[in-house]
């Protein structure tokens, strides 16, 4: 893991007068960073009243962007636990502690009480995980009567394979990309109804597109390595060629 201190001084930031949006370059792990983020909580109505759960929270950035903007309280839950422990670290730094708090789990185990939270928020975690059925059934559970659950995802596009490596996955082995419709049936089927559908591939095709080839020094490859550049190369063209796509979704427990 990178020494995020030392980062965040050579990117010129203040550790002492540290914000949410300071981090953005970094921590929000998703296409469309925090715009992306602002658009799925308009959608979900997040309210200061909330208590929101992040599951496959990475290094906390929705969740402390949540917090600040939202002013509701947030649970990230992930399962790696060194991206748990640098959420914490950055949380401290930008004083959410006691709005945010982070804890290391599975998301097909989520160790929360039936009826916890009043949202479940998850962006670019799915892909990651096999057995849907079982992941949605779990955010359903977590959920109050009529919670909300908020979901930015890639899907499949037209079925052919993808180019590796991609951000989320290496290989093949390591990717569980689902069709847009597959994932409303199971979602459906697991005790949601839907609010609101939209597919945002165009925006986010743009978003990736204007990213630049040569990473900046302070961005998101510092977490996840020196194979980024080709990372981002195989996802633009993925997305331009028409095999994956984008969902924002909120949905509604019956």
């Amino acid at each position: 893991m990178i020494d995020i201190d030392d980062a965040l001084r050579s990117a010129g930031l203040d550790l002492e007068r540290l914000t949410p949006r300071d981090l953005a370059p970094v921590d929000q792990i998703h296409a469309r960073g925090p715009l992306a983020t602002d658009d799925l909580a308009a959608m979900a109505d997040i309210q200061a009243s909330d208590r929101v759960l992040d599951v496959g929270c990475g290094v906390g950035g929705p969740a402390r962007h949540l917090a600040a903007t939202r002013r509701c309280t947030v649970v990230g839950i992930d399962l790696a636990a060194s991206y748990v422990d640098l959420a914490i670290h950055l949380t401290a730094l930008t004083h959410l502690g006691d709005r945010v708090s982070f804890r290391r789990a599975d998301a097909l185990r989520l160790p929360f009480e039936a009826g916890a939270f009043d949202v479940v928020w998850t962006q670019h975690v799915a892909m990651n995980i096999a057995d849907r059925p079982a992941l949605y059934v779990e955010m359903n559970r977590v959920l109050r009567p009529g919670g909300r659950l908020a979901i930015f995802d890639v899907v499949d596009g037209n079925g052919a394979p993808l180019d590796f490596p991609v951000p989320w996955a290496s290989n093949e082995a390591e990717s569980f990309l689902v069709t847009a419709d597959a994932m409303r049936a199971a979602l459906e089927t697991s005790g949601f109804a839907v609010r609101e559908w939209r597919d945002v591939t165009e925006a986010s095709a743009a978003w990736l597109a204007s990213r630049p080839s040569t990473p900046p020094p302070f961005g998101i490859h510092l977490l996840l390595g020196p194979s980024f550049p080709t990372m981002l190369q195989n996802f633009r063209r993925n997305v331009a060629d028409g095999r994956a796509r984008f969902v924002m979704a909120v949905l509604e427990k019956r």
